[in-house]
């Protein structure tokens, strides 16, 4: 999977960045959020908590994604603004509720 940021657009009054991306993935499935935050976490490097990715749209048929993520400058005003299952998606499984899952 491969990472391309297309645009970073600084939003001064929701104190973030919004990243625009495309993901290519040719011969794999759509990758999840969390595999893709992931990514984008090491492209830009910063903090994983304060990166939501809001969406992917995968293409059909041609191995591409385009995204759209928010980098916060604070977990304050991300969970301030960010909507409870945007945040929910992005957020790792912990420990007990990967055992439970099992």
């Amino acid at each position: 999977m491969e990472i391309n940021v297309i645009e970073k657009i600084e939003n001064p009054l929701l104190n973030r960045t919004e990243i625009h991306f495309d993901c290519t993935y040719q011969g794999e499935a759509t990758p999840k959020v969390l595999d893709v935050k992931n990514r984008l976490v090491a492209t830009l490097n910063v903090d994983k908590n304060l990166l939501v990715v809001h969406n992917l749209k995968p293409s059909y048929g041609e191995g591409k994604a385009n995204g759209y993520a928010k980098l916060y400058d604070s977990e304050e005003n991300l969970n301030k603004i960010e909507m409870d299952h945007v945040v929910m998606k992005n957020k790792e499984a912990t420990k007990e509720e990967k055992e439970e899952a099992e």
